[in-house]
């Protein structure tokens, strides 16, 4: 089974408070942005994969790893190197979740990691989502949208988006999800990466002073697209901005190209722009 697992936006993005947890309570709407996509393969047992040979003769050497219990192979292929662990990548987890509460059937994930890392575009969160739904097609277990979500957002914030994948307003810690109807017809989306740039989300959330803003999300959302470039912000992009001010131009260079409306995605540091088409 081969899926293409899909990045995302956010459209306004306010840090509201911080929680007993640890984590913030935020408001934001996630936009899927189709642009961007790993390519994500899970075969069981035995099975062949259809990936792997092609996947070899475009990066040589591959990164490998087998579970303690030997019921898992992972695979990593990415240009620029795996410079983490295997097993403890967020589709490797997912199984290992599900593993948990159901009696799951020896598999093998194959992921050609495309997407960028740590640019705020939920590349991994995506994965992860795209292989919980994955794995329970192929042991069978044919759980619903709700059942996946609830172990998305065990293995991440976003990574319940990533389940419904289709715009939603997303509240909580980003995991309490309800459908939003966003109309961009007649405007493009684009989005750019800035290279030789990694924000961590931890970096990010430092310096971040959690307050109500002006104007509720849903409201500035409802307003002319005109407007938001006064009224919807990203409040990471204050201390992201601080920590790397090439990013700042980013956004301003998106302007002067005739955005109509432009900001940094989640953490950073990838941005996009929304366009007239």
């Amino acid at each position: 089974m081969i899926s293409c697992p899909n990045v995302k936006i956010n459209l306004g993005l306010n840090v509201l408070s911080k929680r007993t947890d640890g984590f913030h309570n935020l408001e934001t709407l996630f936009v899927p942005y189709c642009g961007i996509s790993d390519v994500l393969e899970i075969v069981t047992g035995e099975d062949w994969s259809r990936t792997l040979a092609g996947l070899k003769e475009k990066y040589g050497e591959l990164t490998q790893a087998v579970s303690p219990d030997g019921k898992l192979m992972i695979t990593i292929a990415r240009e620029q190197g795996v410079d983490w662990d295997p097993l403890k990548d967020l589709t490797a987890k997912a199984y290992a979740l599900l593993a948990a509460d159901y009696d799951l059937p020896p598999m093998k994930i194959f992921l050609e990691k495309r997407s960028p890392v740590g640019a705020g575009l939920g590349g991994g969160s995506a994965d992860a989502a795209f292989a919980l739904r994955m794995i329970s097609e192929l042991a069978g277990l044919s759980l619903a949208d709700d059942v996946l979500a609830a172990y998305a957002a065990r293995l991440g914030s976003d990574c319940a988006f990533f389940i419904y994948n289709r715009p939603m307003f997303g509240s909580g810690r980003g995991e309490v999800l309800e459908p939003y109807d966003l109309d961009l017809s007649g405007y493009r989306l684009e989005v750019f990466i800035p290279e030789g740039v990694a924000v961590s989300t931890a970096d990010a959330y430092r310096g971040i002073v959690p307050a109500l803003p002006p104007k509720p999300l849903r409201e500035v959302l409802a307003q002319d697209i005109s407007t938001w470039r006064q009224d919807l912000h990203n409040d990471f992009e204050a201390t992201v901005f601080t920590k790397y001010p090439s990013l700042a131009h980013v956004k301003e260079e998106l302007y002067a190209r005739g955005a109509v409306y432009a900001a940094m995605s989640g953490s950073g540091s990838a941005f996009f722009g929304i366009f007239r088409a």
